[in-house]
């Protein structure tokens, strides 16, 4: 891996923690699992990119791509909740009109 390589992939993981903690903080605050989800995702994101740039992909390749799945997965689940919670939300009507 050349130095570019391991600087943008070092970039990469520190994007991918930062918007952890971005979200890990809204969750705490609000405890909304849509934060939550969306904060462990990037967790694995940025976790799941540090193997490869330390050059540990050959015999654990499949593991990668599996965490890099339930990432994704985790992302797909909380903006299924989240949209399901609201269409379970008591609809309230707009002011009334004259």
């Amino acid at each position: 891996m050349s130095a570019f390589q391991l600087m943008v992939s070092g970039a990469i993981v520190i994007a991918a923690l930062l918007a952890s903690l971005f979200f890990l903080r809204f969750w705490r605050q609000s405890r909304d699992r849509f934060f939550l989800y969306f904060g462990l995702a990037f967790l694995l994101q940025g976790v799941g990119r540090i193997a490869p740039a330390l050059g540990m992909t050959a015999p654990h390749e499949e593991l990668l791509y599996l965490s890099r799945l339930l990432a994704y997965l985790l992302i797909v689940l909380a903006i299924w909740t989240k949209n399901r919670a609201g269409a379970r939300a008591p609809r309230t009507r707009g002011p009334a009109r004259d």
